[in-house]
């Protein structure tokens, strides 16, 4: 039992040096203490048993008095040994809480956020907000995750022919590096083992596309047909068209340099390492809406804005693939609409849409 009480001397003393830097260490603590109470409470029940008997056949004078106490210490030191034996088995997960106590005491900055509320990194990896700190959550619950994203993208406009052709010339639209994002609830969950390092993700998003036409022209619609025009109503400062989907992505994400920790008997792939991922996906959305905002001056004015609901010349659904790499929270990838944004009332010879797109943001829940 001294060794017991020697765990929970430990326990105690490292709890009242790091309480008030690393609170989110309590609960691995805590789950810690209560394994031992556990062992205790499971070995100490079953000697009571044997002890029992041990009374009762000298109570039924089978055997003597001298029988009876030699054999209640014989049982008392076996189950001394058992606990000591089990309580020595998890003192190297006790060891390993105690010394990234001691690691994050000394080495880590201080944070501004409230203590186990959530907590916020900028740097190469892009920026990630945890609401719940990863300290706190297990292996196993780390392998299940809820994400919200936000990516930056530059979208062009190609051709059926030439499906992955860059800023071509003859597109209608003005090359840019960003003119579109995306915004994403996503589910995260292992596919196979808890070793295994592929990974699926399914979510509900929104993506906007803003397109300027070249050459100081603006989208117009006539009758029933979509086209670029030359604008005639004074002069133009500022012009786009505005393209909303809601779409839902279907990932898979595939782990390249998979690391390992044991928890509880288990050997999980830890999740909270950063990590090389590859991620392959498909797409499919519907349109919410399309606008044409062009603002100008003329004679009579200095500012003047439109906005046009687009009825004419779109299709209604997308469909398409998507092809990334990334390191921690910092993902680079090519998305590839395979049904065209236009239909056949769009005067435009370049009609599907080609992306490259950068995911900065994440806030994981």
């Amino acid at each position: 039992m001294k060794t017991k009480l020697a765990l929970m001397a430990a326990v105690t003393a490292f709890t009242c040096t790091f309480g008030q830097e690393k609170q989110e260490m309590k609960p691995r603590i805590g789950l810690y203490s209560k394994k031992v109470d556990s062992i205790v409470v499971a070995e100490k029940s079953k000697m009571n048993i044997e002890l029992e008997a041990i009374d009762k056949n000298y109570k039924d004078n089978k055997i003597s008095f001298d029988e009876k106490q030699a054999q209640r210490v014989e049982v008392a030191s076996k189950y001394q040994q058992v606990i000591n034996d089990k309580i020595n088995a998890e003192q190297s997960e006790l060891e390993l809480a105690t010394k990234e106590m001691v690691r994050d005491a000394v080495f880590e900055e201080k944070s501004s956020a409230p203590p186990g509320k959530y907590s916020l990194q900028l740097g190469a990896e892009g920026l990630r907000m945890d609401m719940i700190p990863r300290n706190l959550k297990t292996p196993k619950e780390l392998l299940h995750t809820w994400e919200l994203t936000a990516s930056f993208i530059g979208t062009n406009m190609t051709s059926k022919d030439e499906p992955f052709r860059f800023y071509s010339k003859t597109s209608e639209v003005k090359r840019t590096v960003y003119n579109s994002f995306t915004f994403t609830l996503r589910y995260e969950g292992q596919l196979g083992g808890l070793k295994s390092p592929l990974f699926y993700r399914v979510g509900l998003g929104a993506r906007s596309d803003q397109f300027s036409p070249k050459y100081g022209k603006v989208y117009s619609q006539e009758g029933h047909t979509l086209s670029v025009q030359e604008f005639t109503k004074g002069n133009l400062k500022q012009t786009r068209f505005n393209n909303t989907y809601v779409f839902i992505p279907l990932d898979l994400r595939f782990v390249l340099n998979p690391k390992y920790v044991e928890f509880e008997g288990d050997t999980y792939l830890d999740n909270k390492k950063e990590q090389l991922s590859i991620v392959l996906g498909v797409y499919g959305g519907i349109r919410a809406g399309t606008i044409i905002y062009n603002k100008y001056s003329n004679e009579y004015s200095s500012r003047i804005v439109e906005r046009e609901r687009v009825r004419y010349g779109m299709n209604d659904f997308v469909v398409g693939g998507k092809l990334g790499i990334g390191y921690g929270g910092f993902n680079v990838f090519i998305q590839k609409d395979f049904t065209p944004t236009f239909n056949n009332n769009a005067q435009f010879t370049k009609k599907y849409g080609l992306q490259i797109g950068i995911e900065l943001a994440n806030v994981h829940f």
